[in-house]
């Protein structure tokens, strides 16, 4: 029997802190070699965008992968598929936009536990779209965070984003007139906009902060310019491979040699200290996360098994 779980069934079950502790263990397991990622695959026809990510778990016993078709006009549509890695059988269907903002969210919050400093406390928006959510949540569940500044180009959306926030964090949420004012002061600056020129700049960076940038994955988009990136002490990225393939907000960099692909510190490097991270709380570090099928996997696997617990979802006699 194959599980089946809707949108609605996973907003039930998935929790921040549960995605936080998925995805810290996935990048651990990957950086550890117990569990494999394979980059995106992209499949371009007239009408839209097909993306395909793949990874498997030998602690999980799993093997899956994310498929989304991106049709224009019409939105895009997200599904993870989870296989048993040792009896072939395909165990769930789930479907995965929130899913998917979750586990970003909470790659977010995993790199900033192990890159912002401690007493990091104020927090800089830049973006206020349905990914700056999970962006948010998942920061204040790692750091104690009493202010958020919220800068959008549509101030609506900005302040309907901090009304949305309101029951979910305990920190103080205002909208910011423009993304230097924003940033200025800020421990943690999240980066989640769909733009594909640079809305953050290096100038209005300052000693000890940690940029979060998780909303380009595209080698022709920047969210951050040049010179941001020049001013980081610490550059981590969730793949390698991955960022090579999408990391526009680095290609300048590289083409320039003062970034090396092959030199980058992943995350979950870092987090089992093979690679430093901060070493001082005047150094800036940057986060560049373009997302990982092993992350959409562990996470699935602990909503599958929420939902196994809870009785949640149907069950289809599919494949037997």
């Amino acid at each position: 029997m194959i599980r089946y779980l809707s949108e609605s069934d996973v907003k039930q079950l998935l929790t921040m802190p549960d995605a936080l502790e998925a995805v810290e263990r996935a990048l651990r397991d990957r950086a550890l070699g117990k569990a494999l990622d394979v980059p995106r695959v992209r499949t371009h026809v007239p009408a839209g965008t097909q993306h395909v990510m793949q990874a498997a778990s030998h602690e999980l016993r799993l093997i899956g992968f994310k498929a989304y078709y991106s049709c224009r006009g019409k939105g895009t549509r997200f599904f993870v598929n989870l296989f048993n890695m040792d009896s072939g059988a395909l165990e769930a269907i789930m479907q995965a936009s929130h899913l998917g903002m979750m586990r970003t969210g909470a790659a977010s919050g995993a790199a900033s536990r192990y890159l912002a400093r401690k007493n990091a406390a104020v927090v800089a928006m830049i973006g206020a779209g349905k990914q700056a959510v999970g962006q948010l949540e998942a920061v204040c569940g790692v750091r104690g965070i009493r202010e958020v500044r919220v800068y959008s180009r549509t101030e609506e959306r900005a302040r309907k984003f901090c009304e949305t926030m309101k029951s979910k964090i305990a920190a103080q949420l205002r909208v910011a007139s423009n993304p230097a004012e924003a940033v200025r002061g800020a421990d943690i600056v999240n980066v989640i906009t769909n733009a594909a020129n640079p809305v953050l700049e290096g100038e209005w960076l300052e000693a000890g902060q940690h940029i979060n940038a998780a909303g380009s994955n595209s080698l022709i988009r920047r969210e951050i310019d040049e010179a941001a990136v020049g001013k980081c002490d610490v550059i981590a990225v969730d793949s390698r491979n991955t960022a090579q393939n999408e990391c526009g907000d680095l290609l300048p960099a590289v083409e320039k040699g003062s970034v090396q692909w092959d030199a980058l510190p992943e995350i979950g490097e870092i987090m089992l200290q093979r690679l430093p991270g901060r070493s001082s709380d005047d150094q800036i570090t940057l986060y560049e996360s373009h997302g990982m099928a092993v992350q959409d996997l562990y996470v699935g696997a602990r909503v599958l098994k929420l939902a196994r617990d809870r009785s949640v979802g149907a069950d289809y006699p599919i494949g037997d």
